[in-house]
């Protein structure tokens, strides 16, 4: 049995929605604030950011993937075109301020957030992000949405996906072993030279990040967390990416648009 049970059950209850009520309206544009996720970083076929594949904004056609930008606008198409992703491969929290500030000046009408995996992986255990940086810095991203949004905008925030599952597997796979050593991808939760107890201690830190979104998101009455689901999602080995045995493959994203739907503003 997993060792974070209780911090993810603390969350849990902590982001659990309230009693549902009338959806907002529809938005007419929409930007995402992220990192190489968001960006669609080594989704398929070839290295580097496709975000026309983006779980957030993304409108590429015939990838399997519908994103939010595409659900809503099968519901609104005036929103076409005005889908913007500020998100930046290797972002960590600090940078998403600079992104809320994008959004801010291009009028988003709904922003999404998904931030925090560069700060968990690091090159080693000792300079993850601490939990009071990535606090105050989620608080001054949500600050700056909050004083510079339009009226009646709304934000969505992801929990970090769980880099953990990504080790239970893939540690065994000679293939991901050499690209995360020779990548130096996520060094303080894939080294092979680390222990269960290096591990357990990243395991700590994510879900003490996915408590600071679940508090400082229901701070705002115009900022929705996903309760978790990302994080609680048994993702498999069709969803990671065969190029870096890390980011989102095509069907990872197509999941992970799916299930952050599911506990969006506009989920039916």
């Amino acid at each position: 049995m997993r060792t974070y049970v209780a911090a993810i059950v603390a969350v849990f209850f902590l982001a659990a929605p309230s009693v549902a009520s009338a959806a907002p309206p529809l938005p007419n544009s929409i930007a995402g604030i992220g990192d190489s996720i968001t960006r669609a970083a080594d989704v398929c076929c070839w290295y580097g950011d496709h975000p026309a594949q983006s779980w957030s904004t993304g409108g590429g056609a015939f990838d399997g993937i519908s994103s939010h930008y595409e659900r809503i606008r099968a519901l609104k198409p005036s929103i076409y075109g005005d889908n913007y992703n500020d998100a930046k491969s290797g972002a960590k929290m600090r940078d998403a301020i600079g992104q809320a500030q994008a959004a801010v000046g291009q009028g988003a009408m709904y922003v999404t957030i998904l931030m925090g995996a560069n700060d968990l992986c690091t090159s080693s255990v000792a300079t993850m992000t601490s939990v009071s940086d990535f606090q105050a810095q989620f608080a001054q991203t949500l600050s700056t949405l909050d004083a510079g949004l339009p009226n009646g905008a709304h934000v969505f925030v992801s929990s970090i996906p769980n880099i953990y599952e990504l080790w239970q597997i893939y540690h065994t796979d000679f293939t991901a072993q050499l690209v995360w050593a020779g990548a130096g991808i996520c060094q303080s939760m894939l080294s092979l030279r680390h222990s269960e107890a290096d591990r357990q201690a990243v395991v700590a830190r994510e879900a003490a990040f996915n408590q600071v979104l679940a508090q400082v998101c229901g701070q705002y009455a115009f900022c929705r967390y996903d309760g978790g689901a990302t994080f609680n999602y048994p993702f498999s080995r069709s969803d990671v990416s065969k190029l870096d045995y890390f980011h989102p493959s095509l069907g990872g994203q197509a999941k992970l648009a799916s299930l952050t739907w599911a506990h969006s503003w506009w989920a039916a």
